[in-house]
């Protein structure tokens, strides 16, 4: 092998991305990686935020993806406790949608393929008693509780590209792939970026490229097949917080589509997703007029008190990239994943990823590396399942814990911002904190808990290039901070390149 050369390329800094190169040069292959953006800037920031097995898939039938999403809840969960963790999911019985009985149904199939352990099973509410019911409808009595995790899907990123880049990985981010060539049985993979123009050469590129995965294909690889994704939108708003306690709603449209109500960053709820298909540059996706109209509508038929447009704080779109089946709806599009092989070890091969979900990211990196080990040969074993991510060494159920030790260790500190900390950043909150006594060793602060010695952390360690990337794929606090925190914070960061 030449010197220098890499084994694998991998060009897209999405969940898919960052999960195969994290398991790859886990198993001993020499990785690169290139995002053209921030990582997880596109789908893999603008999801829903879940760690499900996808109850309303049963519906179409895929039950292969169901049972592998399923069976990775807990296995995620254990990998990373502080970005992830289980919720409770109260799904009312709407009259003239589906019958009580498909519920409770497809809520036995659900418990029964999951390999649950850890998670509660699902059991029957009655919502003239129980509290979910209250900020409800009066209208709505049964209702099913059953059990699927969240996630903190941009974190989620960060922390498989953390992990590889440990590991031994070169992350290129705000970096462009401008060409990829076969030569002398490899690629010479030609990129634009933050370090310069520069050359990489490697034995074989992965092609997780999200929504861009075609142009990847016939612009940056200079081929000329048919289009293999189906682009479609998925709009969130977050609203004030509409209800006090702790579950998570799963409600049922006229339409036959379902969304969720879902308590955010503690003091508000996201409401999504919508499903539609989409025609423009992926960049460029915004939640139009009717998403925004749809969502609130949907939301006011359950709740209560109506959802309005002055309750929204926040709206965010992304494209998922799925895999085109030709389906006729939307919704009705597969969201399971696709592996493409072209090439061979003498000509230089290439893994084009089409589809994937936060869920089942692991899983489709081990099944990347399936491919790779079949052209470069086999190297380490795969190790992810029992392995941990940044700052998650620490028990399922310790984060309390956790939370109370970090809290005697900083006693100088409020109980609220040391959790939010944990909740980022794990055992690794003790990085930032250092020999700080008080919010006054941390440095310049930038509105709410926002303090200089995160920022430096979150740019000397996670890859973070701007205030939005701080704010809005890093900590969400985006959400609490005003227009001259923004405008501080983006001088403090230009200060220190």
């Amino acid at each position: 092998m030449e010197r220098g050369m890499l084994d694998v390329f991998v060009i897209g800094g999405g969940i898919n991305g960052a999960s195969v190169a994290r398991d790859a040069v886990g198993r001993g292959f020499k990785v690169g990686l290139a995002e053209m953006n921030d990582l997880a800037s596109g789908t893999s920031s603008a999801a829903t935020k879940l760690v499900h097995g996808g109850l309303r898939y049963l519906e179409h039938y895929e039950f292969r993806l169901v049972h592998e999403a399923l069976a990775e809840r807990e296995v995620l969960w254990a990998s990373a406790p502080h970005i992830i963790w289980p919720l409770r999911f109260v799904l009312p019985h709407h009259k003239g949608l589906r019958p009580a009985m498909v519920l409770r149904a497809g809520l036995a199939m659900y418990d029964y393929m999951g390999g649950r352990r850890l998670l509660p099973p699902t059991k029957t509410l009655d919502l003239s008693k129980d509290e979910a019911g209250k900020p409800l409808k009066p209208g709505y009595k049964l209702a099913f509780e059953y059990s699927d995790c969240w996630v903190n899907d941009a974190r989620f990123v960060v922390l498989n590209a953390r992990d590889a880049a440990d590991r031994g990985a070169q992350i290129h981010v705000r970096t462009k792939v401008m060409s990829a060539r076969r030569e002398d049985g490899g690629w010479t993979v030609e990129l634009d970026g933050e370090e310069g123009r520069q050359s990489v050469r490697a034995r074989m590129l992965v092609n997780a490229a999200g929504p861009w995965v075609d142009t990847v294909i016939n612009g940056v690889m200079g081929k000329n097949g048919p289009a293999n994704v189906r682009l479609v939108q998925g709009s969130h708003i977050v609203t004030k917080k509409l209800f006090d306690h702790d579950r998570c709603y799963f409600f049922q449209n006229s339409d036959g589509r379902i969304f969720f109500a879902i308590p955010y960053e503690e003091d508000f709820t996201l409401i999504g997703t919508t499903d539609r298909d989409y025609h423009g540059d992926p960049k460029d996706v915004r939640i139009s007029e009717e998403e925004t109209d749809y969502l609130l509508k949907g939301a006011s038929e359950y709740f209560r008190r109506p959802v309005m447009r002055d309750d929204i704080v926040w709206t965010y779109s992304g494209v998922r990239p799925l895999f085109d089946d030709g389906a006729s709806a939307a919704q009705e599009a597969t969201r399971d994943y696709v592996l493409k092989v072209e090439g061979d070890a003498a000509s230089g091969a290439v893994v084009n990823v089409f589809g994937g979900k936060l869920t089942t990211s692991r899983r489709l990196a081990e099944s990347v590396l399936e491919k790779i080990e079949e052209v470069l040969g086999k190297k380490g074993a795969a190790w992810t399942k029992d392995g941990t991510l940044p700052g998650g060494d620490f028990g399922v159920k310790s984060f309390d814990a956790e939370v109370r030790r970090l809290g005697l260790d900083y006693p100088g500190f409020e109980q609220r911002f040391l959790k939010r900390l944990m909740r980022l950043y794990g055992t690794r909150a003790r990085a930032i904190l250092g020999d700080a006594r008080s919010v006054a060793d941390l440095g310049q602060h930038f509105g709410s808990n926002l303090y200089a010695a995160e920022v430096v952390y979150l740019v000397e360690v996670e890859w973070a290039r701007t205030a939005e990337d701080v704010l809005w794929r890093r900590t969400k606090q985006g959400l609490r901070v005003g227009a001259e925190d923004v405008a501080r914070l983006e001088a403090y960061i230009r200060s220190r390149k």
